[in-house]
């Protein structure tokens, strides 16, 4: 038993002295007491300088025995969180493309001819229920007003379940990370797509990685040179989960497994990393901790994901395994916003929480 405590001692010392020495800042960005709000990983996040958008679900709490804390009986609705002053403050928003009721209009094919150059530019990418298709909307005021939803093909999948997470190679060329069903209709596995006509028409370009026994899914992706991209991807077998790097030196065509970024994001629920190349070249991932002690961690590398620093605790003070999601911006001044889902306790909310931390003083 004192072993455990020292132990225990131990390691809130360390996680304290990381978050002293890298003046990491945790500020709420939503929470309502009997409210759900989850998942930003699933709805995107953009950023002009300072100026910070980030997606996420806005549902009702429910403690239920298995899943998430939300409740299926009652409705939840897509919100956006914006920041002007590189999220420290936030306003929520509702998007432009729903209705009063929180519904939004039945897809339509894309006319293409999107300009993905403008500087004011966002895409959001999204799953359908079921096995319809998923779809595209974009915006061109920094996601004040949004065009769509247009419909993606399906590629010949059996179910395409799409998150935001895309690269902008021209002004109507866009490359797109996105999941897909395995042939046996479970979860799932990455490929990417393009379109080089504005979002008219799109090509399946290449699976990342053989179909795997449990997952991989769940892709962030960056560039690192006009033809070498690195995706992680969010990956389980049995009850271990972990992130996997893979990179492409065609732009996509083909990948190699590259190494894991993240050994373990915890017990047997797991969590997607979020992936950006910093401003000195260095790449970060942060993701959830679903194991006690339950938070929010994040890796460094120096030399394009080939190998990554030692884990940093962002925050380990959260009540259950429901958190994470997380997507991540640096500002101006060159410190890391990683947006998630967070918890006090497990009997209570669920809230949109941010770190703001300084990766130019972790080691």
């Amino acid at each position: 038993m004192t072993k455990r405590i020292l132990i225990g001692l131990l390691s809130v010392t360390c996680v304290f002295a990381f978050q002293k020495e890298t003046g990491v800042k945790n500020v709420v960005v939503c929470k309502e007491q009997g409210r759900f709000g989850g998942w930003p990983a699933n709805n995107g996040i953009w950023s002009w300088g300072n100026e910070i958008v980030a997606g996420f679900m806005w549902g009702y709490f429910k403690n239920n025995e298995r899943g998430h804390a939300i409740d299926g009986s009652k409705p939840s609705v897509l919100r956006f969180a914006r920041s002007l002053d590189g999220g420290e403050t936030w306003k929520i928003e509702a998007p432009s493309f729903l209705d009063a009721q929180g519904g939004e209009r039945e897809p339509v094919d894309c006319p293409g001819g999107i300009d993905f150059t403008n500087p004011n530019f966002a895409m959001r990418v999204r799953m359908s229920e079921k096995n319809l298709p998923s779809r595209i909307y974009y915006s061109a005021d920094r996601c004040r007003t949004w065009q769509g939803p247009y419909q993606l093909p399906m590629f010949d999948q059996k179910r395409i379940m799409a998150r935001t997470d895309y690269l902008v190679n021209g002004k109507h060329d866009i490359t797109a990370f996105i999941t897909a069903s395995k042939q046996s209709g479970g979860e799932g596995r990455v490929f990417c797509t393009r379109t080089t006509d504005g979002g008219k028409t799109w090509e399946f370009v290449s699976w990342i990685g053989p179909e795997p026994k449990g997952f991989s899914i769940m892709p962030s992706s960056v560039r690192l040179s006009p033809t070498r991209i690195l995706s992680t991807l969010r990956c389980k077998e049995g009850n271990t989960h972990w992130v996997e790097a893979w990179v492409s030196d065609d732009n996509g065509k083909s990948w190699q497994f590259l190494n894991r970024a993240a050994e373990s994001t915890g017990g047997s629920q797991g969590n997607p990393s979020a992936l950006i190349k910093l401003k000195d070249g260095r790449l970060a991932i942060a993701y959830g901790y679903r194991s006690e002690p339950y938070g929010m961690r994040a890796r460094l590398s120096s030399d394009e994901g080939r190998t990554w620093g030692k884990e940093l605790i962002l925050r380990d003070d959260a009540g259950c395994w429901d958190l994470g999601y997380p997507r991540s911006v640096q500002r101006t001044d060159g410190k890391i916003v990683t947006v998630y889902y967070y918890n006090d306790h497990k009997d209570s909310e669920r809230y949109i929480g941010a770190t703001i931390w300084d990766p130019g003083k972790a080691k």
